[in-house]
């Protein structure tokens, strides 16, 4: 997968934004740790990349998939 165009900017709102497309999230989650708590809140977020997620951690990443999983 290639990284978004630019002058997108990655950013919380992007990561767990619904309408961002699925490229972006994935490449959110291999390239910018520090956001991928915020891929978990997004729900088009699929399960394969939740796992991805899981595996790989970052800031706040099990606190975010316990929210998850809890609610």
């Amino acid at each position: 997968m290639r990284p978004p165009q630019p002058p997108i900017k990655l950013t919380p709102l992007l990561a767990c934004d619904p309408d961002t497309d699925t490229d972006v999230l994935w490449h959110i989650a291999r390239h910018a740790p520090e956001l991928r708590r915020w891929l978990v809140a997004n729900p088009k977020a699929d399960a394969a990349l939740l796992e991805y997620v899981a595996q790989a951690g970052g800031p706040g990443v099990r606190d975010a998939l316990t929210v998850l999983l809890d609610g």
